[in-house]
């Protein structure tokens, strides 16, 4: 904790200015370039919905985000996971909105998924399914990923190289 991973993150994405240096994706500074940004996608470690959006609701600004978004992949997703797409989101437990979450950001049609602790305060289960489907995923779509992670043991399983951020230099 406190070692900075969820701030590279942000950085990594673009969210948030480095101090000094600066993030190149395919050769292109990520901050303040909506076009770098578009290859993209970051999750935190909380699942965010607008107040009273729908999953359909929410790809549709996915969709103006997102240039590639696969509306009809979206679909296809959110009905193998049984969500219902017209259902409020915030009517979802905790699993079925990170599930939602995740299906959003793979059909977003980006390169990149940035993940901080995308299952933390999931049972084990459920931890398991998803990444399961995000790995089964990733590598259908030839997506890379960055995951942060304070489970030792995820990282070992889904990583094939690893960083670690220690507080203390």
């Amino acid at each position: 904790n406190g070692a900075g991973k969820s701030t590279l993150l942000r950085i990594m994405c673009g969210v948030i200015c480095p101090d000094t240096g600066s993030v190149m994706v395919d050769g292109e500074n990520v901050y303040e370039n909506p076009k770098v940004k578009g290859r993209i996608c970051f999750l935190s470690d909380e699942a965010y919905f607008f107040p009273n959006a729908t999953g359909e609701s929410m790809a549709e600004y996915y969709e103006i985000l997102y240039p590639h978004f696969d509306e009809y992949r979206f679909f296809d997703l959110m009905e193998r996971f049984q969500l219902d797409r017209r259902r409020k989101l915030a009517s979802f437990s905790k699993g079925m909105k990170r599930q939602a979450f995740l299906i959003l950001a793979l059909c977003a049609g980006t390169k990149y998924l940035l993940c901080d602790e995308i299952t933390t305060m999931l049972d084990f289960i459920t931890q398991g399914q998803i990444w399961n489907f995000l790995i089964e995923e990733t590598k259908r779509c030839g997506i890379g990923m960055v995951i942060v992670s304070h489970s030792q043991p995820l990282l070992d399983h889904v990583c094939t190289r690893q960083i670690r951020l220690n507080e203390n230099p």
